[in-house]
């Protein structure tokens, strides 16, 4: 926990420096404490605050130097104390044996929003693009939350609702295994407003049948606060829908709602050479589309890339899904392009 100095003074808020502070507090508050190398020569030190495929975001330490050992990738509890000495800050941060301290004088934010309407990622099979529907619900909900209204779009806003939407929860379809999952407290009750957009989207769609569900599911939700078994049951019995052949236009207005709401923000530019990969393989994907297009088979193109400021371990692919319609269901089988190394692009074709 990070104590605050009192020689914080009601200058720093007029500067508004208690708000960066206040987001490094709650930072620190939940262990969290991934610093990126220092920019000797700007004297600049960033420390990643909510970082995914629509935000990249930092809390910037400036005219800072850094003493002590920083250990990269730690995870565990963090302790924290801030104090002010004339015109500099100091922090300073212990992280399981390991002391490193910041000597600043200011903290600023700093931000870049982006297109995250077309990204996916196929971690867990089955009913894949409603997994897609729950990972972005579920990142656009952590720039909502983090950053605020300020930096969401209405639409965003109207659509970040679904985080209380149950059905499209990770209880029911999950975008990530298991262990990567940070449990939800009261993952099961609905919340009014999340059922009310889809009820609006569902109506968009002339899916009476689904609105009349929804409908149902709205007046028990209120029940489903004390009666968790309720929650549930009715949770999993509008999920079972999302994926019936018979709902597949609502589904598909959301999909593109959400690629409208991600479009409005630039998409990230790589060095040159970079570039001149990832467009080899977008390229294959878009041949490939148009060959399954004259198959009459329709598809959807999604890609996964890594950050621009902290580099991760993703790479950049390309996803073909392919939409596939049993007797009841409607699935997607899922072709995969990348570059592994030479200038050859890697085309894999998965049955789901």
């Amino acid at each position: 926990m990070i104590l605050r100095s009192k020689n914080i003074t009601k200058a720093d808020v007029e500067m508004g420096l208690l708000n960066t502070f206040d987001m490094l507090e709650e930072l620190l508050a939940q262990n969290q404490f991934e610093l990126l190398p220092p920019n000797e020569e700007k004297k600049e030190i960033r420390l990643v605050y909510l970082m995914n495929d629509a935000v990249e975001s930092f809390l910037v330490f400036k005219e800072a130097k850094m003493t002590g050992f920083y250990e990269e990738g730690y995870e565990g509890s963090v302790d924290a104390t801030l104090k002010r000495d004339k015109d500099r800050y100091i922090l300073a941060v212990l992280c399981g044996d390991s002391m490193v301290t910041i000597f600043f004088q200011r903290l600023e934010f700093e931000y870049m929003l982006y297109d995250y309407g077309e990204i996916g990622h196929f971690w867990v099979r089955g009913y894949e693009y409603l997994r897609q529907l729950e990972y972005k619900i579920a990142i656009l909900q952590d720039k909502w939350k983090y950053l605020g209204d300020t930096y969401c779009t209405e639409r965003e806003q109207w659509l970040v609702k679904l985080a209380g939407f149950p059905p499209l929860s990770y209880g029911c379809y999950p975008s990530a295994p298991k262990k990567y999952i940070v449990p939800k407290e009261h993952l099961w009750v609905p919340d009014e407003e999340g059922i009310k957009v889809l009820e609006e989207i569902a109506a968009e769609a002339e899916d009476m049948s689904l609105v009349h569900s929804l409908k149902t599911y709205r007046k028990y939700a209120s029940e489903c606060v004390s009666n968790p078994v309720l929650a549930r049951v009715m949770a999993k019995w509008i999920a079972v829908k999302l994926h019936r052949k018979s709902h597949a236009k609502t589904i598909d207005i959301l999909m593109r709602k959400f690629r409208h709401a991600g479009a409005v923000y630039p998409k990230r530019k790589y060095d040159e050479a970079s570039m001149e990969k990832y467009k080899l393989i977008m390229d294959a994907a878009r041949k490939r589309k148009m060959e399954l297009k004259r198959e009459g088979r329709e598809t959807v193109i999604l890609r996964e890339e890594p950050f621009i400021t902290a580099r991760d371990s993703i790479e950049f692919h390309v996803y073909l899904m392919i939409w596939r319609e049993g007797r009841l269901n409607r699935m997607v089988d899922i072709e995969t392009f990348a570059l592994p190394g030479d200038d050859s692009v890697a085309h894999q074709v998965e049955q789901r």
